[in-house]
């Protein structure tokens, strides 16, 4: 009998086989398996027929982006976003300047790996800042320098509202809308947004926005809100269905939004870390099937 991960549940539907239509846009973030490099996490998503991956910088680097893209390419899978870049709200000039080139890398790997959507993760206060406007001037800033070399390279800069408990030190965007803001002044071919499930779900004007950024969605991810919130809140992504979040009404609302893209499943959990790689990625598409599609 299959169990589901983390809870060793029995699982409640067959595990999809590859080759199965139903997993056609499901792409497995490469966080998910954050034990794996891009070897193989690739085979894993050849094994359990998914049809994308999606790639984080480090894991990347250790390999080198040309054995990257090519293992990927060679795999038949797309790489459905690089994550991440971003942390772009430095007040002093050489940590601007650090993060601008630290992006502008960022853009070129994930033009060498074949993806359009490079996830931006904006970043938080400078240490000892309470200036929270001024952060978030800084990313708008940084944009303006940053989106006609994305747009050179083919790129488009996926910004990421992150739950607010996260503003402090990670993301100072905290909402859909706010995001559309600073995305506003640049085409929808450049710069777009990314709808995580876990990031948004509380927000009472998530859909509303949602319909908004038709166009604008980049990428959409999901994982689930789980309570109690470990000690490392990080740490505190859910297997979808073991938690509170309603994944089909947004599945449905970014549908009609116009989004034709991957969906990438994103989990930060460290038991989901600890388990059998294989198991984790039956459970996922699992959970796909049962918890995000009709």
């Amino acid at each position: 009998m299959d169990l589901d991960v983390p809870t060793g549940t029995p699982a409640a539907v067959p595990t999809p086989q590859p080759g199965d239509p139903r997993l056609a846009r499901l792409s497995l973030n490469q966080k998910t398996v954050n034990r794996l490099g891009v070897a193989e996490a690739t085979d894993l998503c050849v094994r359990h027929g998914f049809g994308a991956i999606g790639l984080w910088r480090e894991p990347v680097a250790e390999i080198g982006t040309a054995r990257a893209a090519r293992l990927v390419r060679d795999a038949g899978l797309r790489v459905s976003s690089l994550c991440r870049g971003g942390f772009l709200t430095a007040a002093d000039e050489a940590g601007r300047t650090a993060a601008l080139d630290d992006n502008r890398r960022a853009i070129d790997e994930a033009a060498a790996l074949g993806t359009d959507t490079l996830v931006l993760v904006v970043g938080g206060l400078p240490a000892g800042s309470r200036d929270l406007a001024g952060a978030r001037q800084r990313v708008a800033d940084a944009l303006a320098v940053l989106v006609p070399v994305a747009a050179d390279a083919g790129v488009r800069l996926a910004l990421e509202p992150m739950h607010p408990m996260f503003c402090a030190d990670r993301g100072v965007l905290s909402t859909m809308e706010q995001s559309l803001a600073v995305a506003a002044p640049y085409p929808a071919s450049q710069v777009g947004v990314v709808v995580d499930t876990y990031h948004v779900w509380w927000d009472p004007a998530a859909y509303q926005q949602i319909a908004r950024a038709a166009g604008r969605i980049a990428s959409f991810q999901v994982c689930d809100w789980v309570v109690p919130l470990p000690a490392d809140t990080l740490l505190g992504r859910g297997m979808m269905g073991d938690g509170t979040i309603d994944f089909r009404s947004f599945r449905r609302a970014v549908d009609a939004a116009g989004y034709d893209g991957d969906i990438e499943v994103e989990i930060f959990n460290a038991d989901v870390w600890a388990a059998d790689p294989d198991a984790v990625a039956a459970t996922v598409a699992r959970r796909y099937v049962t918890e995000v599609l009709d």
